[in-house]
Protein backbone atom coordinates (compact mmCIF):
# COMPACT_ATOMS: atom_id res chain seq x y z
CA UNK A 1 0.00 0.00 0.00
CA UNK A 2 1.67 3.25 -1.17
CA UNK A 3 0.52 6.38 0.60
CA UNK A 4 1.66 9.90 -0.22
CA UNK A 5 4.04 11.56 2.19
CA UNK A 6 2.38 13.59 4.92
CA UNK A 7 2.35 17.37 4.65
CA UNK A 8 4.63 19.45 6.90
CA UNK A 9 3.77 19.34 10.57
CA UNK A 10 1.45 21.82 12.25
CA UNK A 11 2.76 23.14 15.53
CA UNK A 12 1.41 20.98 18.32
CA UNK A 13 1.15 23.76 20.86
CA UNK A 14 -1.06 25.91 18.65
CA UNK A 15 1.10 29.00 19.27
CA UNK A 16 -0.05 31.86 17.08
CA UNK A 17 -2.87 29.76 15.64
CA UNK A 18 -6.55 29.86 16.57
CA UNK A 19 -7.91 26.29 16.50
CA UNK A 20 -10.71 25.61 14.05
CA UNK A 21 -12.24 23.24 16.57
CA UNK A 22 -11.56 23.34 20.30
CA UNK A 23 -13.16 20.64 22.46
CA UNK A 24 -13.07 21.28 26.20
CA UNK A 25 -13.87 18.79 28.96
CA UNK A 26 -16.24 16.81 26.74
CA UNK A 27 -18.33 14.11 28.38
CA UNK A 28 -20.77 11.72 26.74
CA UNK A 29 -22.50 9.46 29.27
CA UNK A 30 -25.31 7.12 28.26
CA UNK A 31 -27.88 6.18 30.93
CA UNK A 32 -28.46 2.46 31.50
CA UNK A 33 -31.80 1.12 32.77
CA UNK A 34 -32.50 -2.26 34.30
CA UNK A 35 -35.43 -4.43 33.21
CA UNK A 36 -37.05 -4.12 36.61
CA UNK A 37 -36.73 -0.35 36.73
CA UNK A 38 -37.61 0.49 33.17
CA UNK A 39 -37.23 4.18 32.47
CA UNK A 40 -35.08 4.83 35.55
CA UNK A 41 -31.32 5.06 35.05
CA UNK A 42 -29.41 2.60 37.20
CA UNK A 43 -25.98 3.59 35.89
CA UNK A 44 -24.12 5.31 33.09
CA UNK A 45 -21.79 4.23 30.32
CA UNK A 46 -18.98 6.76 30.27
CA UNK A 47 -18.18 6.57 26.57
CA UNK A 48 -16.23 9.86 26.62
CA UNK A 49 -15.11 11.20 29.97
CA UNK A 50 -13.60 14.68 30.25
CA UNK A 51 -11.64 14.87 26.98
CA UNK A 52 -10.07 18.12 25.79
CA UNK A 53 -8.22 18.68 22.52
CA UNK A 54 -7.98 21.15 19.66
CA UNK A 55 -7.43 20.90 15.91
CA UNK A 56 -5.81 23.71 13.94
CA UNK A 57 -7.03 24.83 10.49
CA UNK A 58 -5.70 22.57 7.74
CA UNK A 59 -4.46 19.99 10.25
CA UNK A 60 -5.14 16.27 10.47
CA UNK A 61 -5.46 14.93 13.99
CA UNK A 62 -5.38 11.15 14.23
CA UNK A 63 -7.43 9.61 17.05
CA UNK A 64 -6.50 6.03 17.91
CA UNK A 65 -7.38 3.39 20.47
CA UNK A 66 -8.94 -0.05 20.86
CA UNK A 67 -12.56 -0.76 20.01
CA UNK A 68 -14.69 0.61 22.82
CA UNK A 69 -12.29 3.42 23.69
CA UNK A 70 -14.81 6.12 22.71
CA UNK A 71 -13.24 7.39 19.47
CA UNK A 72 -16.37 7.33 17.30
CA UNK A 73 -18.54 8.72 20.10
CA UNK A 74 -16.12 11.60 20.49
CA UNK A 75 -16.21 12.32 16.75
CA UNK A 76 -20.00 12.29 16.61
CA UNK A 77 -20.30 14.49 19.71
CA UNK A 78 -17.85 17.00 18.20
CA UNK A 79 -20.30 17.36 15.30
CA UNK A 80 -23.31 17.31 17.66
CA UNK A 81 -24.64 14.18 15.99
CA UNK A 82 -24.69 13.04 19.61
CA UNK A 83 -25.56 15.49 22.37
CA UNK A 84 -22.70 15.88 24.88
CA UNK A 85 -23.49 15.33 28.53
CA UNK A 86 -21.11 18.14 29.46
CA UNK A 87 -18.32 20.22 28.00
CA UNK A 88 -17.85 22.67 25.16
CA UNK A 89 -17.32 22.29 21.42
CA UNK A 90 -16.07 25.55 19.93
CA UNK A 91 -16.05 25.55 16.14
CA UNK A 92 -14.60 28.52 14.27
CA UNK A 93 -15.00 30.65 17.39
CA UNK A 94 -18.62 29.64 18.11
CA UNK A 95 -19.88 27.37 20.87
CA UNK A 96 -21.94 24.64 19.20
CA UNK A 97 -23.46 22.96 22.24
CA UNK A 98 -25.56 26.04 23.12
CA UNK A 99 -27.09 26.46 19.65
CA UNK A 100 -30.73 25.63 19.01
CA UNK A 101 -31.70 22.98 16.48
CA UNK A 102 -32.37 25.57 13.78
CA UNK A 103 -29.11 27.41 14.43
CA UNK A 104 -27.19 24.14 14.36
CA UNK A 105 -28.72 23.18 11.01
CA UNK A 106 -27.35 26.41 9.54
CA UNK A 107 -23.85 25.55 10.78
CA UNK A 108 -24.13 21.91 9.72
CA UNK A 109 -23.02 22.54 6.14
CA UNK A 110 -19.55 23.47 7.43
CA UNK A 111 -19.22 20.12 9.23
CA UNK A 112 -19.15 16.69 7.63
CA UNK A 113 -18.51 13.03 8.31
CA UNK A 114 -17.31 10.06 6.29
CA UNK A 115 -18.60 6.88 7.89
CA UNK A 116 -16.80 3.60 8.38
CA UNK A 117 -19.23 1.31 6.58
CA UNK A 118 -19.55 2.14 2.86
CA UNK A 119 -22.40 -0.36 2.58
CA UNK A 120 -24.57 0.69 5.51
CA UNK A 121 -24.04 4.45 5.25
CA UNK A 122 -25.76 4.86 1.86
CA UNK A 123 -29.52 4.62 1.33
CA UNK A 124 -30.04 1.65 -1.04
CA UNK A 125 -33.24 3.24 -2.41
CA UNK A 126 -31.49 6.42 -3.54
CA UNK A 127 -29.28 6.89 -6.58
CA UNK A 128 -25.70 8.07 -6.18
CA UNK A 129 -26.77 11.46 -7.50
CA UNK A 130 -29.60 11.68 -4.98
CA UNK A 131 -27.25 10.78 -2.12
CA UNK A 132 -24.61 13.31 -3.12
CA UNK A 133 -27.21 15.97 -3.89
CA UNK A 134 -29.15 15.69 -0.65
CA UNK A 135 -26.99 18.29 1.18
CA UNK A 136 -27.40 20.62 -1.80
CA UNK A 137 -31.17 20.50 -1.32
CA UNK A 138 -31.09 20.76 2.47
CA UNK A 139 -28.81 23.79 2.45
CA UNK A 140 -30.24 25.25 -0.78
CA UNK A 141 -26.89 25.38 -2.53
CA UNK A 142 -28.22 25.16 -6.09
CA UNK A 143 -30.15 27.60 -8.23
CA UNK A 144 -32.15 25.27 -10.47
CA UNK A 145 -32.34 21.66 -11.68
CA UNK A 146 -29.61 22.15 -14.25
CA UNK A 147 -27.26 23.63 -11.65
CA UNK A 148 -28.19 20.80 -9.26
CA UNK A 149 -27.23 18.12 -11.78
CA UNK A 150 -24.04 19.96 -12.70
CA UNK A 151 -22.94 20.24 -9.07
CA UNK A 152 -23.57 16.52 -8.51
CA UNK A 153 -21.54 15.66 -11.60
CA UNK A 154 -18.71 17.92 -10.46
CA UNK A 155 -18.65 16.29 -7.01
CA UNK A 156 -18.56 12.79 -8.49
CA UNK A 157 -15.65 13.76 -10.73
CA UNK A 158 -13.78 15.36 -7.83
CA UNK A 159 -13.73 12.01 -6.01
CA UNK A 160 -12.71 10.05 -9.10
CA UNK A 161 -16.08 8.82 -10.35
CA UNK A 162 -17.87 9.50 -13.63
CA UNK A 163 -20.81 11.86 -14.07
CA UNK A 164 -22.64 9.02 -15.79
CA UNK A 165 -22.74 7.13 -12.47
CA UNK A 166 -25.19 9.60 -10.92
CA UNK A 167 -28.22 7.45 -11.87
CA UNK A 168 -26.83 4.19 -10.49
CA UNK A 169 -27.83 2.70 -7.13
CA UNK A 170 -25.40 1.79 -4.31
CA UNK A 171 -25.55 -1.97 -5.03
CA UNK A 172 -24.06 -1.26 -8.47
CA UNK A 173 -20.83 0.07 -6.97
CA UNK A 174 -17.82 -1.58 -5.35
CA UNK A 175 -16.92 -0.86 -1.73
CA UNK A 176 -14.26 1.66 -2.71
CA UNK A 177 -16.64 3.44 -5.07
CA UNK A 178 -19.31 3.60 -2.38
CA UNK A 179 -16.88 5.22 -0.01
CA UNK A 180 -16.03 7.78 -2.69
CA UNK A 181 -19.75 8.56 -2.91
CA UNK A 182 -19.73 9.08 0.85
CA UNK A 183 -16.79 11.48 0.49
CA UNK A 184 -18.60 13.38 -2.29
CA UNK A 185 -21.68 13.69 -0.06
CA UNK A 186 -19.52 15.04 2.76
CA UNK A 187 -18.00 17.64 0.42
CA UNK A 188 -21.32 18.82 -1.01
CA UNK A 189 -21.85 21.53 1.61
CA UNK A 190 -18.30 22.90 1.16
CA UNK A 191 -17.33 22.03 4.74
CA UNK A 192 -14.35 23.25 6.73
CA UNK A 193 -14.10 20.24 9.06
CA UNK A 194 -14.57 16.53 8.40
CA UNK A 195 -14.62 13.61 10.80
CA UNK A 196 -13.25 10.52 9.02
CA UNK A 197 -14.47 7.51 11.00
CA UNK A 198 -12.14 4.66 9.99
CA UNK A 199 -12.75 5.48 6.32
CA UNK A 200 -10.64 2.64 4.88
CA UNK A 201 -11.00 -0.15 7.46
CA UNK A 202 -13.82 -1.89 5.55
CA UNK A 203 -11.99 -1.74 2.21
CA UNK A 204 -9.57 -4.11 0.52
CA UNK A 205 -5.93 -3.32 1.18
CA UNK A 206 -5.40 -2.82 -2.55
CA UNK A 207 -7.69 0.24 -2.61
CA UNK A 208 -7.08 1.68 0.86
CA UNK A 209 -4.10 3.74 -0.31
CA UNK A 210 -6.11 5.15 -3.22
CA UNK A 211 -8.75 6.55 -0.88
CA UNK A 212 -6.20 7.87 1.61
CA UNK A 213 -4.35 9.65 -1.20
CA UNK A 214 -7.68 11.08 -2.41
CA UNK A 215 -8.44 12.43 1.06
CA UNK A 216 -5.01 14.06 1.22
CA UNK A 217 -5.48 15.66 -2.21
CA UNK A 218 -8.93 16.96 -1.24
CA UNK A 219 -7.59 18.40 2.00
CA UNK A 220 -4.96 20.38 0.11
CA UNK A 221 -7.35 21.48 -2.64
CA UNK A 222 -10.22 22.59 -0.41
CA UNK A 223 -8.28 23.58 2.74
CA UNK A 224 -10.02 20.96 4.88
CA UNK A 225 -9.38 20.07 8.51
CA UNK A 226 -9.64 16.39 9.49
CA UNK A 227 -10.24 14.33 12.59
CA UNK A 228 -9.10 10.88 11.46
CA UNK A 229 -10.42 8.06 13.65
CA UNK A 230 -8.57 4.81 13.08
CA UNK A 231 -7.14 1.70 14.66
CA UNK A 232 -4.54 1.15 11.92
CA UNK A 233 -1.58 3.07 13.31
CA UNK A 234 0.38 2.78 10.09
CA UNK A 235 -2.29 4.74 8.17
CA UNK A 236 -2.55 7.35 10.93
CA UNK A 237 1.19 7.84 10.93
CA UNK A 238 1.35 8.60 7.22
CA UNK A 239 -1.28 11.34 7.07
CA UNK A 240 -1.60 12.85 10.58
CA UNK A 241 0.11 15.98 11.87
CA UNK A 242 -0.63 15.03 15.47
CA UNK A 243 -1.96 11.88 17.08
CA UNK A 244 -4.17 11.52 20.17
CA UNK A 245 -4.56 8.20 21.99
CA UNK A 246 -7.76 7.27 23.84
CA UNK A 247 -8.42 4.49 26.32
CA UNK A 248 -11.78 3.78 27.93
CA UNK A 249 -13.16 7.25 27.27
CA UNK A 250 -10.03 9.07 28.44
CA UNK A 251 -7.30 10.84 26.51
CA UNK A 252 -3.98 9.34 27.60
CA UNK A 253 -1.42 10.89 25.22
CA UNK A 254 -1.18 13.48 22.44
CA UNK A 255 1.79 14.57 20.40
CA UNK A 256 3.02 15.29 16.89
CA UNK A 257 3.35 12.06 14.93
CA UNK A 258 7.16 11.91 14.91
CA UNK A 259 7.52 12.23 18.69
CA UNK A 260 4.70 9.79 19.36
CA UNK A 261 6.22 7.06 17.20
CA UNK A 262 9.84 7.72 18.09
CA UNK A 263 9.30 8.29 21.81
CA UNK A 264 5.91 7.06 23.09
CA UNK A 265 5.45 7.93 26.76
CA UNK A 266 2.26 6.31 28.03
CA UNK A 267 2.44 2.53 28.56
CA UNK A 268 -0.79 2.06 26.58
CA UNK A 269 0.67 3.91 23.59
CA UNK A 270 3.79 1.76 23.81
CA UNK A 271 1.65 -1.39 23.75
CA UNK A 272 -0.31 -0.19 20.71
CA UNK A 273 2.85 0.64 18.79
CA UNK A 274 4.49 -2.66 19.67
CA UNK A 275 1.67 -4.45 17.85
CA UNK A 276 2.39 -2.64 14.56
CA UNK A 277 4.52 -4.93 12.34
CA UNK A 278 7.81 -3.52 11.06
CA UNK A 279 8.86 -4.02 7.42
CA UNK A 280 12.43 -4.80 8.55
CA UNK A 281 12.40 -8.41 9.73
CA UNK A 282 15.61 -8.06 11.72
CA UNK A 283 14.21 -5.14 13.71
CA UNK A 284 10.89 -6.97 14.09
CA UNK A 285 12.64 -9.94 15.72
CA UNK A 286 14.67 -7.76 18.10
CA UNK A 287 12.03 -5.42 19.44
CA UNK A 288 10.02 -6.09 22.59
CA UNK A 289 6.38 -7.01 22.09
CA UNK A 290 4.14 -5.70 24.87
CA UNK A 291 1.14 -7.94 25.49
CA UNK A 292 -1.57 -6.33 27.61
CA UNK A 293 -3.26 -8.62 30.09
CA UNK A 294 -7.02 -9.03 30.16
CA UNK A 295 -9.66 -7.17 28.17
CA UNK A 296 -10.63 -3.54 28.16
CA UNK A 297 -12.98 -2.97 31.15
CA UNK A 298 -16.61 -1.99 30.73
CA UNK A 299 -17.22 1.76 30.40
CA UNK A 300 -20.27 1.23 32.63
CA UNK A 301 -18.00 0.30 35.52
CA UNK A 302 -14.54 1.73 34.79
CA UNK A 303 -11.68 1.11 37.21
CA UNK A 304 -10.99 3.65 39.96
CA UNK A 305 -8.00 5.92 39.71
CA UNK A 306 -6.23 5.49 36.39
CA UNK A 307 -8.58 3.57 34.08
CA UNK A 308 -5.60 1.75 32.57
CA UNK A 309 -4.11 0.43 35.83
CA UNK A 310 -5.81 -3.00 35.57
CA UNK A 311 -3.77 -3.77 32.42
CA UNK A 312 -0.74 -1.53 32.91
CA UNK A 313 2.67 -3.28 33.16
CA UNK A 314 4.13 -0.47 35.33
CA UNK A 315 1.15 0.21 37.63
CA UNK A 316 1.72 0.82 41.33
CA UNK A 317 -0.73 0.98 44.24
CA UNK A 318 -1.24 4.74 43.85
CA UNK A 319 -2.56 4.15 40.31
CA UNK A 320 -5.67 2.56 41.83
CA UNK A 321 -6.70 5.79 43.53
CA UNK A 322 -5.11 8.74 41.72
CA UNK A 323 -6.79 9.97 38.54
CA UNK A 324 -3.93 11.19 36.31
CA UNK A 325 -4.30 14.44 34.41
CA UNK A 326 -2.73 15.36 31.09
CA UNK A 327 0.61 17.06 31.63
CA UNK A 328 3.28 18.28 29.25
CA UNK A 329 6.32 16.01 29.41
CA UNK A 330 8.08 17.62 26.46
CA UNK A 331 7.15 20.58 24.23
CA UNK A 332 3.86 19.69 22.54
CA UNK A 333 3.92 16.17 24.00
CA UNK A 334 1.38 15.44 26.74
CA UNK A 335 0.50 12.26 28.61
CA UNK A 336 -1.67 11.24 31.56
CA UNK A 337 0.37 8.95 33.85
CA UNK A 338 1.65 9.48 37.40
CA UNK A 339 4.73 7.37 36.60
CA UNK A 340 6.00 9.96 34.13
Amino acid sequence: MTIQESKPEVTADGAGTTPLIDVRNLKVHFPVSSGFLFGRATGHIKAVDDVSLFINPGETLGLVGESGSGKTTFGRAALRLLEPTAGEVIFDGEELTTLSGGEMRQRRRHLGMVFQDPYGSLNPRMTAGGIVGEPLKIHRLHSDKEDYRKRIGDLLEIVGLSRTMADRYPHEFSGGQRQRIGVARALAGKPKFLVLDEPVSALDVSIQAQLINLLQDLQEEFDLTYLLIAHDLSVVRHISDRIAVMYLGKLVEISNYTDLYDNPLHPYTKALLSAVPLPDRALERKRERIILKGDIPSPRNPPSGCVFHTRCPIAIDECKTIVPTMKEIAPGHQAACIRL
